[in-house]
């Protein structure tokens, strides 16, 4: 199998072109062994693309984590994928319509350096109820805003919103110590109250314009970044009243930037890079 490794400011993933993919029911076990950093190429996630449609171009979209589990979007990978399709020559027009398990969702390549790409994608309207992120303590929640949430031995609150997947966000004003978010991280993603398990961000306030974001991933675990997370964690900051509502979101690696308009759809443009591509046996 032909693939492609990319990231995005450190998320990576292995993209299978259209047709060179995995045989059917075989696509988890092939992303458990392919993303394995030690016996594998090494990547967050394996993306599936498949063409729908030539003009305009739309392309349907399946993300597998490093664990095998399928999820229904990623923003990171959204971006990697508009970006491949460029980088190949697959498609010529920058706009690319991705058809995912949370929806359509658009993309346009705004500029190119090489192997480095600016991807502007949508994302749709967050989701704030509790049963739409899903988010369930045993009540039917408006919003989860400011929940009190008991982890780690310490009760934090929280707010959750739904990008297509869940998202639960914790606010410090400095971050903890590597190994004590890690656990915070670890045991959220699987609490009982989210039934799909949820991805985890712990934010810090720079200013009204900037937040800068720590991510923990449903089904991988620590991440550099995250795309859904950043947007997610941009949302959670201007539910709370914190930021504008466009802001740059800061990630080990860089930034990116977010922007939700008031009652409209959330947008994000971040960079996505090629790094090498090769051959993989697959299932």
């Amino acid at each position: 199998m032909r693939f492609a490794k990319l990231h995005g400011l450190g998320n990576d993933f292995l993209v299978a072109p259209p047709g060179a993919g995995p045989t059917p029911g075989s696509a988890a076990e092939l992303a458990r062994r392919i993303c394995d950093r030690h016996t594998g190429v090494g990547a967050d996630g394996l993306l599936l693309l498949s063409a729908e449609k030539d003009e305009p171009p739309e392309y349907g979209f399946r993300i597998f984590n490093a664990d095998g589990s399928e999820a229904e979007i990623s923003g990171n990978g959204l971006r990697c994928a508009a970006a491949w399709l460029a980088w190949s020559g697959t498609v010529e027009s920058p706009k690319v319509l991705f058809r995912t398990a949370a929806g359509e969702r658009p993309s346009e390549v705004l500029s190119s350096e090489g192997s480095r790409y600016e991807v502007r994608i949508g994302l749709g309207a967050p989701s704030l109820a509790a049963d739409d992120i899903p988010f369930d303590d045993g009540r039917s929640l408006d919003r989860v805003l400011d929940h009190p949430f008991l982890a780690a031995g310490r009760t934090f609150p929280v707010t959750c919103v739904s990008l297509g997947n869940p998202h639960c966000g914790l606010f410090f004003d400095a971050f903890p110590p590597l190994a004590e978010w890690r656990a915070i991280g670890a045991e959220i993603e699987s609490h009982p109250f989210f039934p799909r398990r949820t991805n985890v961000e712990f934010i810090r306030i720079v200013d009204r314009g900037e937040i800068e974001v720590r991510f923990w991933e449903r089904g991988v675990g620590e991440t550099l970044a995250s795309g859904t997370g950043s947007a997610a964690a941009a949302v959670a900051a201007m539910l709370k009243g914190l930021v504008d509502r466009a802001v740059t979101v800061r990630t080990a690696l860089g930034g990116l930037r977010v922007e939700w308009p008031e009652g409209g759809e959330v947008y994000q443009i971040g960079p996505a890079e090629v790094v090498f591509t090769g051959d993989y046996p697959a299932l």
